[in-house]
């Protein structure tokens, strides 16, 4: 009785971290984005283009967008 006991605990448990550290990590993720503002302007003076404010917001929001879409799926 003892060990399918124990083995349930663990598969309760398992499940339960999972799931915790996915939440966790999702809304870390939605708090802190992987790419900024600075990230993002190196990215366009490396490949050649002269970034403006203007341009960075407008794909900061549509990065933004995407995400909040692909969280609602």
């Amino acid at each position: 009785m003892l060990v399918p006991v124990g083995i349930l605990g663990l598969v309760v448990g398992l499940l339960g971290g999972f799931f915790l550290a996915r939440f966790t990590m999702k809304s870390y993720l939605a708090k802190n984005p992987p790419i900024s503002e600075e990230m993002m302007k190196s990215m366009m003076m490396s490949m050649g283009q002269k970034p403006s404010q203007k341009k960075l917001n407008q794909m900061m929001s549509q990065m933004k967008a995407q995400n909040q879409k692909a969280a609602k799926k």
